[in-house]
């Protein structure tokens, strides 16, 4: 069994950008990235604390908008009908979930796909569908990473993906599909679900549900992405594989804390810099 470090990865990626943002600024462009954050959510607050950190770490330039819980739909329409307008903000990215009388899919519609570094807006999401695309989703372009890192082959492998949401599961299978896997998508209605999870060469688990990958449900040899951040019984963080009673069944394993959880927001300073040379003609 070998642990993916997802930390050692992050880092390098977060060097390489830091390194090409450098090269950029000698040319004058300095990648700006603009966070958006409505109400005071206390999860959001952290990944928008540790967004501006890796801001400053690799040298772009940030900018937070805090927006009361009370912010009407007009306002926040405006301010990114505002951002997209700017030409030292590269990348808009809105926290969700947003307040309920807000409507996201209205916000993400609004973003000009060329600065929507979450690559959540329908142009990016069908330019993902076909394999011509700028920007990846960041949490699965960091399992990507992930599996790379680890010299894992993709081509020719089944890989299972246990969810199906529009930011990681659909996406996730797209990605492995165009590496040439053979990939199964299963859910909460998959029958025979430990069946077809114990026939995986690579299995990603993003479903949400703390411990739910047992080892039963695990091939002897498999490589494991565990997507999930919850909190066990104990309040202690944990993910959506059962860590120890699954490890020993691996080639491959990503731990939480410290697997995927850092290289999303990597995968985001990647996606910022990617933005800021297409809109500057450099890429």
């Amino acid at each position: 069994m070998n642990i993916i470090d997802g930390k050692a990865v992050s880092k390098a990626v977060r060097t390489r950008v830091a390194q090409e943002t450098a090269a950029l600024k000698e040319k004058g462009v300095t990648p700006g990235l603009a966070v958006i954050i409505v109400g005071e959510d206390p999860a959001s607050q952290v990944y928008v604390r540790n967004k501006e950190k890796a801001c400053e770490e690799v040298g772009f330039y940030s900018e937070k908008f805090a927006l009361p819980e009370s912010t009407s739909q007009e306002e926040l329409n405006a301010l990114v009908k505002e951002l997209n307008a700017r030409r030292d903000i590269n990348g808009i990215l809105c926290q969700l979930p947003l307040p309920k009388h807000l409507d996201d899919k209205e916000v993400i519609n609004l973003i000009n796909p060329i600065k929507d570094v979450d690559a959540f807006h329908p142009v990016n999401v069908g330019a993902i569908m076909i394999g011509d695309y700028n920007f990846l989703p960041c949490t699965p372009a960091g399992v990507m990473e992930l599996i790379h890192a680890a010299g894992v082959e993709v081509s020719g492998k089944k890989a299972v993906v246990i969810g199906r949401s529009n930011i990681v599961g659909k996406p996730m299978a797209m990605l492995l599909l165009h590496e040439n896997a053979t990939v199964e998508i299963t859910h909460s209605k998959t029958q025979n679900l430990s069946e077809i999870t114990a026939d995986a060469d690579i299995l990603v688990a993003a479903i949400g549900k703390a411990k739910f990958v047992t080892s039963d449900m695990v091939k002897d040899g498999a490589v494991v992405i565990d997507v999930g951040m919850n909190r066990d019984e104990n309040g202690k963080l944990c993910g959506d594989v059962d860590f120890e009673a699954v490890k020993d069944k691996c080639a491959y394993i990503t731990p939480v804390p410290g697997g995927v959880g850092p290289m999303t927001i990597s995968m985001l300073m990647q996606n910022t810099l990617t933005a800021a040379k297409i809109q500057n003609g450099l890429k």
